[in-house]
């Protein structure tokens, strides 16, 4: 749901997105497109580069387009929404063919995707989609799946009881509503494990150590802790000190280096494995089947694995 201050920015910035596509439609009929244009012009919109896993998709994303020749404009919206849709604005006016996003916010970014639509520019959404205008392909983790998984993980590293907590990503991020959806559908089918405390942590590691810490003020007896991502669940971690993983369980979500080392330590119980690498390098065979005018697959759900201390060599090999 749109606050009133988010509203606000992207009322502000649709209008400037249609006036720019409007020029971007015109630029690319007389023949110009614009710098660092061209025929095999991608961009690679982020919603942030501080996170981990979004380091290793762009990786696997840059891999694919050397690979295929494609020419990938890599765009960083630091977590805002705002910037994010001004990036989107300045991929038409710059020629990109195709634009691949991870939204930052999956309900803000869609007056940006409807306005590449209107510039008949195909869009490919990954890890995250939009709510609303036409996204040409989708792909993601399984991450309704991976939220039943984290649930039947978390209750047996307990032995099904106790209370926990939940630290939820961004809100309005599709990411974080399956996870969550998953969790929730999971965790009902272990009715002696309660949640008694949920916030958002906005998916940010010192955003989990703070909220960690002010929800164990008013939960000092919660057996585990789920997490939306390992960088929250990093940052309870952190909160926990020597608690972690001894007195208080802790399962993330991503399999990122630093989550997967956390379980290899015993700090983390689990993490639900995703494939980051795999997700930008689908999401450019993609763009490079719509650069080409040819139909892109709707859905890719890539598996995820729960990664513990039993397998956590294996995983990512």
């Amino acid at each position: 749901m749109f606050t009133k201050k988010t509203l606000k920015k992207v009322t502000a910035v649709s209008a400037a997105l249609v006036l720019a596509f409007g020029a971007a439609a015109c630029n690319r009929d007389s023949g110009d497109s614009g710098s660092g244009g061209g025929d095999n012009s991608v961009t690679l919109a982020l919603s942030t580069r501080t996170n981990p896993f979004f380091v290793q998709l762009q990786e696997g994303a840059q891999k694919k387009a050397d690979e295929l020749g494609i020419k990938l404009n890599i765009q960083d919206a630091s977590d805002d929404a705002a910037k994010q849709n001004d990036q989107l604005n300045n991929a038409a006016t710059t020629g990109s063919k195709v634009v691949i996003v991870n939204p930052t916010d999956s309900d803000a970014v869609v007056a940006a995707v409807q306005a590449l639509n209107n510039a008949n520019i195909p869009v490919v959404a990954v890890d995250r989609s939009a709510s609303g205008g036409t996204v040409d392909s989708f792909i993601a983790s399984d991450n309704v799946t991976g939220g039943k998984q984290a649930a039947d993980a978390l209750a047996q590293s307990i032995g099904d009881e106790g209370e926990v907590l939940v630290l939820q990503g961004i809100a309005g991020s599709s990411a974080s509503r399956d996870r969550g959806k998953g969790f929730t559908d999971g965790i009902a089918t272990h009715p002696n494990v309660r949640v008694v405390g949920q916030q958002t942590a906005n998916f940010d590691r010192t955003e989990g150590l703070n909220v960690t810490t002010n929800l164990l003020q008013a939960h000092p007896d919660v057996k585990a802790i789920f997490a939306e991502n390992d960088e929250m669940a990093l940052g309870a971690i952190e909160a926990l000190g020597e608690r972690a993983g001894r007195d208080i369980k802790v399962i993330g979500f991503d399999g990122t280096e630093d989550g997967l080392k956390a379980v290899t330590d015993g700090k983390m119980a689990a993490t639900i494995g995703q494939q980051p690498a795999k997700l930008g390098a689908q999401a450019v065979e993609q763009a490079s089947k719509l650069l080409k005018k040819e139909q892109a697959q709707s859905e890719i759900h890539v598996e995820v694995v729960t990664v513990t201390q039993e397998n956590v060599k294996e995983f990512g090999k």
